[in-house]
């Protein structure tokens, strides 16, 4: 058995993995079991008013946990997979808790091939919040993860530079990070 298949294991049974991403390490949990999401809230000594986006690995999981309009899935054809977090109005799926009490969720739909691996193995959305204390450095490395899990995946360094946040109904950038360039072009066009 891989470390992805350990990793799902732990992940069917409510634990928390560390995982790599194409921008930094990930603290993941399953996105739909409130017992999970909280002990990544807990993890990360983060407030439970601050929302915790998620990861998928497919643009039908986006659809099972998001409400989309064309302009959306025009942004969402052109930069996911990749380094970008979308913000859109939550589907009753969605345990609250995620959107922090906004009727928001983020969504991360990574383009490493590790992740894309363990979402698709879990067949369901995990946590994709960065994998540290909140407030403190964003990890790059394994030993950069100072937070509670089961287990870790090591994906060595990773780039760094965490994802752009934009929220998909306004085309407000939450938080500029990679291609934020090609983002703010594109939503001058579009928005």
């Amino acid at each position: 058995m891989d470390q992805v298949e350990k990793a799902v294991k732990i992940l069917k049974h409510d634990g928390i993995v560390i995982y790599p991403t194409e921008t930094v390490y990930g603290l993941g949990g399953d996105a739909l079991s409130e017992e999970a999401i909280l002990k990544v809230y807990e993890a990360k000594k983060r407030l439970l008013s601050n929302p915790v986006s998620i990861a998928v690995c497919s643009c039908e999981m986006i659809h099972g946990v998001a409400k989309t309009d064309d302009r959306a899935l025009g942004f969402i054809d052109r930069f996911l997979p990749g380094p970008v977090t979308v913000v859109l109005p939550a589907r009753n799926s969605v345990p609250e808790v995620l959107t922090g009490g906004t009727g928001m969720i983020g969504i991360r739909f990574p383009s490493h091939p590790v992740a894309l691996r363990l979402i698709d193995m879990f067949d369901s959305p995990i946590t994709a919040t960065s994998a540290n204390i909140s407030g403190s450095k964003d990890p790059v490395t394994p030993g950069e993860c100072h937070v509670a899990h089961d287990l870790l995946i090591d994906g060595g360094r990773l780039p760094g530079t965490p994802s752009t946040v934009i929220d998909l109904v306004s085309g407000e950038i939450i938080r500029a990070g990679a291609s934020v360039s090609e983002i703010v072009e594109y939503i001058k066009k579009f928005w």
